[in-house]
């Protein structure tokens, strides 16, 4: 006892490699499990792995029937990489607690995931659940181990028997999904709706088979997913907020507008988002007075600034652009980052009002203060080009690429601008092929490639390009240039649909109108002309 007094003052003095060595003596001495427990939990926390696994040793040989001195010994050798070694006290460990097996299963997976070699963790894992094949949760603990592994085929196969074992087993089932969302989004989806079908109260399931439906997007289909969760969830307000963009993804705006202010009643952890999608609703709406309300209702924060640039783009679009520019202008930014988002602000108000020279100005001026402001030097490029001032949209374009060489839609800009105005096209085509190295899956960046191409002549490649970019982002101007090019190979009804479902849309965009004025006046309507 004396010694054991003294061992303890001399942890308590932070003598932890004295009071292990210590411990270790007195644990051989007197075949006390307890010491030898004691002496095990002192050198693991100290991180001295080897005199820990002979302290457990010693603690398995004082109790050879612990479960718990046979899971420590494990573990030290699985840390120390000694995975052979590790296999027949785990195995005698799983064996001695049968009744707990499930559990002692999934600290198994945790442990093991560590381990670096983890082909040699699926074999092993194969090996110890090999007794237990007909338990559902070791099935998919193998089935953990082969996805750590990237052995796809048996992650399925072990997913799948667990499956078969217990057949709604909601977190094997989404394990599997997920195993299959590598291999096919559509495949996942596929199964996952089969589960909730024969598992409707599967919510966890039913919520990743919506998200998965709005990846594909399938928005009907996971508007009515997610309308089933917030049935059954009627109090919460992520499942009314996910509702809520379906909603106004599909333009339902009463439906959108319905959850949007249950969200916001079942106390939503972000209230002012709510109302930014409130503001901006009633905005599309053209409910101008309703949006500005939203917007006034957001208090200093993460959407402060947004939500004032919305409410002065409100104004402006009531032809208040004076009572706009003044309510950005009297807002007191917290740093200068907010300062340099209220002119971009500002500038944006004007630009979209067509007072180019006015935006050009007081982007200008805000530059003089800070000349490596690259939103603001992108925002002045891109009004530059409008007053036919290209010398500085492309001084502009090509500082913001060198303090921001990734900055894909530098590259773009300049490419596509030399590529609409027919000049220097081998050099936009250069620019173009940059921004796409760099972001290859944007649709306004392929789109400038497609025009490029048809700019170079290469008609067939243009149409290509400008096929798939239409398809990623069916937008007005993308249509056009679509439409166009199909236009010049003689594919005219295709051309004359893509401009017709546009210009129902978007009856007032320049690009459009001149495109078709040029080519297909006859689509446009007599008093639009």
């Amino acid at each position: 006892m004396y010694r054991l007094m003294l061992v303890e003052i001399a942890v308590q003095r932070g003598q932890v490699n004295e009071a292990v060595s210590e411990y270790l003596k007195l644990a051989r001495e007197t075949r006390d499990p307890r010491i030898a427990q004691r002496a095990t939990e002192l050198a693991w926390n100290a991180r001295m792995l080897p005199q820990a696994l002979e302290a457990a040793s010693a603690w398995l040989q004082a109790d050879p029937g612990s479960p718990q001195a046979r899971q420590v010994i494990a573990s030290l050798l699985v840390n120390q990489e000694r995975i052979a070694d590790a296999q027949p006290q785990l195995e005698q460990w799983l064996a001695s607690d049968k009744s707990n097996i499930v559990q002692n299963f999934i600290q198994l997976t945790g442990l093991l995931a560590r381990h670096k070699d983890k082909s040699a963790v699926v074999q092993l894992a194969q090996t110890l659940a090999r007794p237990y094949g007909n338990v559902p949760e070791v099935r998919l603990a193998v089935a953990q181990a082969a996805w750590n592994a990237n052995e796809a085929e048996l992650t399925l196969a072990e997913s799948r028997a667990a499956l078969k074992l217990k057949p709604d087993f909601e977190l094997a089932a989404l394990f599997h999904a997920q195993a299959l969302q590598r291999r096919s989004s559509t495949e996942a989806a596929a199964f996952l709706a089969e589960f909730v079908k024969a598992n409707p109260k599967a919510s966890d399931a039913r919520l990743n088979y919506a998200r998965l439906l709005v990846q594909d997007q399938r928005f009907p289909e996971a508007r009515q997913q997610f309308e089933q969760l917030r049935a059954e969830n009627p109090k919460n307000p992520d499942m009314a907020l996910s509702v809520a963009l379906l909603a106004l993804q599909a333009k339902e705006f009463d439906a959108a507008e319905m959850n949007l202010q249950a969200a916001l009643a079942n106390n939503h952890r972000d209230p002012d988002l709510i109302r930014m999608y409130l503001g901006q609703m009633n905005e599309d709406r053209a409910r101008h007075e309703e949006a500005l309300k939203w917007y006034a209702d957001i208090a200093p924060g993460t959407h402060f600034i947004a939500a004032q640039s919305r409410y002065a783009g409100v104004l402006a679009k009531q032809g208040k652009i004076a009572e706009g520019r003044a309510h950005l202008q009297k807002l007191q930014p917290a740093d200068s980052t907010q300062r340099l988002r209220l002119v971009q602000a500002e500038g944006n108000l004007l630009r979209e009002a067509n007072q180019y020279q006015e935006a050009f100005d007081v982007l200008g001026k805000a530059l003089a203060q800070s000349p490596d402001a690259i939103d603001l030097l992108y925002d002045q490029a891109m009004i530059s080009e409008k007053l036919n001032r290209v010398d500085v949209m492309e001084s502009n374009l090509r500082k913001v690429m060198k303090l921001q060489p990734d900055h894909a839609h530098a590259y773009n800009a300049l490419g596509y601008t030399f590529a609409d105005r027919n000049e220097r096209l081998t050099e936009a085509r250069e620019l173009i092929e940059t921004a796409l190295k760099l972001s290859p899956n944007d649709g306004y960046i392929i789109d400038s490639m497609g025009w490029v191409l048809f700019r170079l002549g290469q008609t067939k490649a243009a149409a290509e390009q400008l096929r798939r970019a239409y398809t990623l982002r069916p937008d007005a101007e993308v249509g056009a240039h679509f439409g166009e090019v199909l236009w010049v190979d003689g594919q005219r009804d295709e051309a004359r649909k893509i401009w017709g479902d546009l210009l129902k849309e978007h009856p007032n965009n320049e690009v459009l109108q001149s495109t078709i004025k040029r080519l297909a006046p006859n689509l446009i309507p007599s008093a639009a002309r």
